[in-house]
């Protein structure tokens, strides 16, 4: 008896954590970048099935990206966002763009981003969009050098978007003022009103 008992006292424990994800879902945007027909070569012959790319973003500096591989497109797409929100990274932004230009690499791809001044818009394309916008960023410029394929592209540019760092931290390394550090445009508001 006192087994059973403790068995729903786990269950019961499980039902607010159940509860959290759920609200966590709810806020969080997915998007599905790329589906794609992959085969696995067997005794028999080939074995299909998809493989599908997911990006999970909270549209304010957090983002993740998963691949889910099922026989099943509902069932790719699950455990592509699933692993997407096991994977989330924070980046580092500045308002709402970039603090600096970076470059990503991975694989065959390459993506440059360039910060822009309000207003400018998501200047990108595919992958890259996608990402860009998953973590919050309405202001960028950026380029996609290399391979044009999707899961490398969208790979890329979240290495780009991990190697940033906020202009405070780079000032407090460099023993600079963060005030020098920031982007142009920023820094031509501050000229004009002094």
């Amino acid at each position: 008896m006192p087994e059973k008992q403790q068995r729903r006292g786990e269950r019961g424990d499980r039902e607010p954590k159940q509860r959290e994800r759920d609200e966590e879902r709810e806020e969080l945007e997915e998007r599905v970048v790329d589906i794609r027909r992959v085969a696995k070569v067997i005794k028999g012959g080939r074995r299909f099935a998809f493989r599908t790319v997911v990006i999970v973003g909270d549209t304010r500096g957090r983002v993740g990206i998963g691949i889910g591989k099922a026989r099943g497109v509902p069932d790719s797409i699950r455990k592509g966002s699933d692993r997407a929100r096991r994977n989330m990274q924070t980046i580092a932004l500045y308002g709402s763009t970039i603090p600096y230009p970076v470059v990503g690499r991975h694989g065959g791809a390459v993506v440059l981003l360039k910060p822009a001044s309000p207003g400018t818009g998501v200047i990108a394309g595919g992958g890259v969009r996608a990402v860009l916008e998953a973590v919050g960023i309405r202001d960028i410029l950026s380029k996609s050098q290399g391979s044009p394929n999707l899961l490398n592209v969208t790979m890329a540019t979240l290495d780009a978007l991990s190697q940033l760092r906020s202009p405070e931290e780079i000032a407090a390394t460099r023993g600079k003022d963060p005030q020098d550090l920031q982007p142009f445009w920023a820094r031509q508001r501050r000229t004009t009103h002094e």
